[in-house]
């Protein structure tokens, strides 16, 4: 599932993102990744995985780094072979 989160972040995190410079805890935030594109990112993640962020996972934290957003995936039910 990291894999296609990587790719996800590098397709919608907005081209500032290096995510191959980036370990799987690094901020996307200081990388470079808006608010703009946070939401970008947020909309290509639940068209991705068939799912919608519940509006308690709408804050900065879930979507600031790709274990983050592993984690929140995870929680929601989204599993490995997904």
């Amino acid at each position: 599932m990291i894999g296609r989160i990587r790719s996800l972040v590098a397709e919608f995190a907005g081209e500032n993102v290096d995510v191959a410079k980036l370990g799987d805890d690094g901020d996307l935030y200081r990388a470079g990744m808006t608010s703009h594109a946070s939401v970008q990112l947020m909309l290509g993640l639940e068209e991705a995985f068939d799912i919608e962020f519940p509006e308690a996972l709408l804050t900065p934290d879930t979507f600031s780094s790709i274990a983050a957003i592993a984690r929140a995936l995870d929680g929601l039910g989204v599993g490995v072979a997904s």
